[in-house]
């Protein structure tokens, strides 16, 4: 069976209703219900006269998407989709043919059935190669570069993988062989990152990145000796000696698995016991859907990180990092093209 990557909604607003739903879904929603389309040819002609505005290559990458999503892909066939919400990508199985709906939205009408398997994997525990191809700048695309199918069905089931140079090849397709694979290069350039993070700064040592961050955001800190913790990393407060509000709990958690709701809740025990107003749980592992439920009862206290969000401070506050840190992390600024995905 085939593994495609898709994407649920250029700015993720496919993705909650999608992973509650069971569902796949792409855009292009002005162009009604394609149940009776079946021909590549028909689609490209219902496309034009839909949006006659598109230029001919862009047409051509568009319809080729489309058409993948709507007939190409099989039941059976593998997804694996990079949430834009949260540091994360989604696997699952499809489990139908493409269905059109009228009842999740406007946005959400062209999809497929699909059983998930895992909604929250961090990007972390994916090889550098897998989210090469999966940073593909198109909503749908076919994946097999390097035995990804076969190295994700591990990473399914929570095993590491390991590819060797001789296995390595440079076959790739997108969701249509006439289309152009482009990369989203400030996403590949965030999963470097963030895979030197996670080899440099295991257990303890995120605690101290974690620790440098806020030192950089102007806060004062103390961070917990290595060991049991109580369910607390780091106390950090305001002013030359922490003692002015706000004054923070910090817990941070390097697992590459999905913390539950039991972390939250002991953050916010650990909060009452030492009167602080706020605490900020990191999880490198991210969170499961039970923890973002219940985050938002205390979103005027306590805030989640997860990789990315971690990533967004670090780079916001880079200037600010100590030298050590930077010597660790070394890096800089550079400027890339906005590419148009051409999804709806």
């Amino acid at each position: 069976m085939a593994l495609w990557k898709i994407q649920l909604g250029r700015n993720g607003q496919q993705e909650a209703v999608a992973l509650e739903h069971g569902i796949v879904a792409i855009g292009w929603d002005h162009l009604g219900d394609l149940s009776k389309t079946k021909t590549r040819e028909g689609l490209e002609e219902l496309f034009r006269n839909v949006y006659p505005e598109k230029r001919t290559n862009s047409i051509a990458n568009q319809v080729g998407q489309i058409w993948a999503f709507i007939s190409r892909i099989q039941q059976n066939d593998w997804v694996a989709c990079p949430l834009k919400t949260r540091s994360a990508i989604a696997v699952g199985i499809v489990q139908s043919a493409y269905q059109f709906r009228s009842d999740l939205g406007e946005s959400v009408q062209h999809t497929r059935k699909v059983k998930w398997l895992k909604t929250e994997l961090p990007r972390s525990v994916f090889d550098q190669d897998l989210l090469y191809s999966l940073g593909a700048f198109m909503t749908v695309c076919k994946i097999k570069r390097n035995d990804a199918e076969s190295r994700v069905h591990a990473i399914a089931e929570g095993k590491r993988t390991t590819l060797s140079s001789e296995e390595k090849d440079s076959e790739e397709e997108s969701g249509d062989s006439k289309g152009v694979e482009v990369l989203d290069v400030e996403r590949v350039a965030t999963d470097q990152i963030q895979q030197s993070i996670s080899r440099k700064y295991r257990g303890h040592k995120l605690a101290e990145l974690v620790g440098a961050v806020l030192r950089a955001q102007g806060y004062t800190t103390h961070i917990s000796s290595p060991g049991a913790d109580g369910g607390l990393d780091i106390l950090a407060g305001s002013g030359p000696l922490g003692f002015d509000a706000p004054r923070v709990c910090v817990q941070v958690k390097s697992q590459d698995s999905p913390i539950d709701v039991g972390v939250l809740r002991e953050l916010r025990g650990v909060m009452e016991a030492n009167h602080a107003e706020h605490g900020l749980l990191v999880s490198w592992g991210g969170f499961k859907q039970s923890v973002l439920r219940e985050s938002v009862a205390s979103y005027f206290k306590i805030r989640l990180w997860d990789q990315g969000q971690l990533l967004n401070q670090l780079v916001s506050n880079y200037d600010r990092l100590s030298e050590t840190v930077k010597a660790d992390l070394p890096l800089k600024r550079i400027w890339a093209l906005t590419l148009d995905d051409d999804e709806e």
